[in-house]
C-alpha cells in the first residue's frame, strides 16, 4: 500500500462492540480497533437502556485503539462513515443534550394502546384484520411508552434520533441522517424513502411530530464536516467528510457484494436475517415493508429471525462452560471446540428439530410465538441441542428465503453469508446443506463497516459509481459445497417436518399465553 493511498474510516457501532475500522480502495482492511461494551443495563425487568454518551466514549476509545495498532497516518483518512445497530432511539433536548438513556433495539416495554385507530385509516385497518398488527406497532414504539410515562421528558424532546442519527450529530453538529438508517418504529414511508406524508396514520399513532426528526439524504451522500471535537475524539483531521452510510444489516448486504436480488445475503448475528437487494417495493411478508439499502434508491427484502445467533450465546453462556474453560487452559478459541461439538452429531440431530422463536413476532411468527424443541429420546445430549439450533435456525432462513422468492418472482441462486456465525466452518457447511445451495463467505468479517466504506468511497468521488465500487472492493472468500445425501436429508425434514412445526404448535402457544400472560 502507497502511504498516498486514501482511506476511508468506518465506524461500526453494533451491539456488543464498536469497531473503527480503516479500509483501502480494494476493500482491504488496513487497520482495526475494536472497543467490547456493554450493550444495555436494564432498570426494570425487559428494559434495555445505554447513555448515548457512552457510545460515543467508546468510539473514540475503539479509534485510539485503531491508532495504536498500525503505522498508518490519520492523513491518509479522505473521510468518515458511520453504521449502527438499527432501532436504537435516542432523546435530545434543544441545546443537543439527552434527556434520558437511549432506549436499545433489544428492549421489551410496551406502551399502552388507548382504542383503535380512528377515522378512515380504522376502517381500512378493520377490514383487512390488521388491527393486532398495528395495535403491536403502537405497543412497540418507544416514543409512546416514553410520552406515556416520562411527560416531561417527551415535552422537553426537541430531537428525536435513532443511533445513526446521534452520531452523525456528534460528528458534525447536523441533524441529518442517511435513508439507509431508518429502521425501526418511526413515522417512515418505507416505499417512498421520505418521512411519511402528512396523512399517513403512523402520525395518528405515535406522538412524534415532523420538527423532531432529522433531515434524511441517500447513502453515499456528504452529511457534514468534522467539527474541531470530533476531529480531536477520532484522531483525524478536523473538516473530513462525514459521508452517510446505511444500518449495519444494509451495509453488511452491501459489503458482501449484493447488488441484485438473486443473491441472497444472510446475516449471522445476534438478530439472523436474509436479505436481497431490488430496486422493487417487495413485502417479503404481506403488509411488512422492506427496508432501505445501501444503495441508494434500492429495497432489502428481508426476514428477519429476531433472537438468531443470540440462540448460539445462549447455549454456550448455559451449557457451554466446558468448551470455554477448555479453550482457555489450552489457548486455542472456543469457537474450534464448538464446531467440534456441532461434527460429533450426524446431520437431523437425531432426530431432534428446533424451531427459534425464542422472541416472538409480529405476523409470522405472530406475537403469541414461542420457541420449541421436538423429538427428544435418550440418545441426545447438549451436542445435539447445539447442532439442533443451527439447523433450526437454516430452516427458519430457508424458509425466509422461498417467502422472500414468491413474493419477487425472482429465485435466489447465491448465497453469501457473514456475521459472527458465518466464521464457524460447521455453520457454514451445515448451511450449505440445508439450502442446497453453495455458501460463500466475503473476504472478510467486518462486511458491515465495509459496506460503510463502499458508501463513502462513491460519496467521496474515489470511485465513480455502486458498480465499480463493489467489484473493486468485495470479492468471495471460501465457498462451501452442500453435500448431495445430506442435502437430501435436510430437504425431507424441511418439508415433512419444520414446515408443519408452527402450523401445528400455534394454538397451544395462543393458550399458553392465555394461562401465563407470556409473550406480552
Amino acid at each position: 500500500m502507497n502511504h498516498n493511498d486514501p482511506l476511508i474510516l468506518a465506524i461500526d457501532n453494533g451491539t456488543q462492540s464498536v469497531r473503527a475500522l480503516l479500509f483501502d480502495l480494494a476493500g482491504n482492511l488496513v487497520a482495526k480497533g475494536k472497543q467490547e461494551i456493554e450493550p444495555y443495563f436494564s432498570q426494570q425487568p425487559g428494559w434495555a437502556e445505554q447513555q448515548p454518551e457512552y457510545f460515543w466514549d467508546n468510539l473514540g476509545k475503539a479509534c485510539q485503539q485503531l491508532w495504536d495498532s498500525t503505522e498508518v497516518s490519520p492523513s491518509q483518512v479522505a473521510g468518515v462513515t458511520v453504521t449502527t445497530q438499527r432501532g436504537t432511539v435516542v432523546n435530545l433536548d434543544r441545546q443537543g443534550q439527552p434527556l434520558r438513556p437511549a432506549i436499545i433495539w433489544l428492549d421489551q416495554r410496551h406502551a399502552r394502546v388507548d382504542g383503535p385507530v380512528t377515522g378512515p385509516w380504522g376502517w381500512l385497518f378493520k377490514l383487512l384484520r390488521l388491527e393486532d398488527t398495528i395495535d403491536r406497532f403502537r405497543e412497540k414504539t418507544q416514543a409512546n411508552w416514553i410520552a406515556q410515562n416520562q411527560p416531561e421528558i417527551w415535552q422537553d424532546t426537541a430531537h428525536y434520533l435513532l443511533l445513526s442519527g446521534y452520531l452523525n450529530y456528534r460528528l458534525t453538529g447536523e441533524f441529518k441522517d442517511s435513508i439507509g438508517s431508518q429502521v425501526g418504529y418511526l413515522p417512515f414511508d418505507y416505499k417512498r424513502h421520505t418521512w411519511a406524508a402528512p396523512r399517513d396514520f403512523k402520525w395518528q399513532t405515535m406522538p412524534i411530530t415532523r420538527s423532531m426528526l432529522p433531515e434524511l439524504v441517500p447513502p453515499g451522500t456528504p452529511i457534514g464536516h468534522l467539527t474541531p471535537e470530533a476531529g480531536y475524539h477520532l484522531g483525524v483531521p478536523v473538516g473530513l467528510p462525514v459521508v452517510a452510510a446505511a444500518s449495519d444489516k444494509a451495509c453488511e448486504i452491501l459489503g458482501s457484494g449484493g447488488l441484485t436480488p438473486d443473491i441472497g445475503c444472510m446475516s449471522y448475528g445476534t438478530t439472523a436475517t436474509i436479505n436481497t437487494t431490488s430496486q422493487r417495493y417487495v413485502e417479503p411478508i404481506r403488509f411488512m415493508p422492506p427496508y432501505p439499502s445501501a444503495l441508494p434508491g434500492h429495497y432489502s427484502t428481508e426476514v428477519m429471525i429476531y433472537r438468531g445467533f443470540w440462540m448460539v450465546s445462549w447455549f454456550k453462556r448455559e451449557f457451554g462452560l466446558r468448551e470455554q474453560k477448555i479453550a482457555e487452559q489450552q489457548g486455542v478459541e472456543p469457537e474450534a471446540l464448538f464446531d467440534e461439538l456441532v461434527r460429533s452429531v450426524p446431520a437431523g440431530s437425531m432426530g431432534l428439530m428446533l424451531q427459534p422463536y425464542w422472541s416472538p413476532g409480529v405476523r409470522n411468527p405472530g406475537p403469541e410465538a414461542k420457541g420449541s424443541i421436538i423429538g427428544f429420546g435418550d440418545v441426545h445430549t447438549r451436542a445435539h441441542i447445539y447442532r439442533a439450533i443451527l439447523e433450526g435456525l437454516a430452516y427458519a432462513l430457508r424458509e425466509g428465503k422461498e417467502r422472500i422468492e414468491k413474493r419477487s418472482g425472482v429465485a435466489i441462486r447465491r448465497l453469501r453469508v457473514a456475521g459472527g456465525g458465518s466464521q464457524s466452518d460447521a455453520a457454514m457447511q451445515l448451511t450449505a446443506d440445508v439450502f442446497g445451495l453453495p455458501a460463500e463467505r466475503p473476504h472478510t468479517y467486518e462486511t458491515s463497516g465495509l459496506g460503510a466504506a463502499i458508501d463513502a468511497a462513491v460519496g467521496l468521488g474515489l470511485h465513480p459509481d455502486f458498480e465499480t465500487a463493489v467489484a473493486a472492493m468485495t470479492r468471495v472468500g471460501d465457498v462451501f459445497e452442500p453435500a448431495a445425501e445430506t442435502s437430501q436429508l435436510y430437504d425431507r425434514l424441511y418439508r415433512e417436518v419444520y414446515l408443519d412445526m408452527y402450523r401445528q404448535l400455534q394454538p397451544l402457544y395462543h393458550r399458553i399465553k392465555d394461562i401465563t400472560g407470556y409473550p406480552r
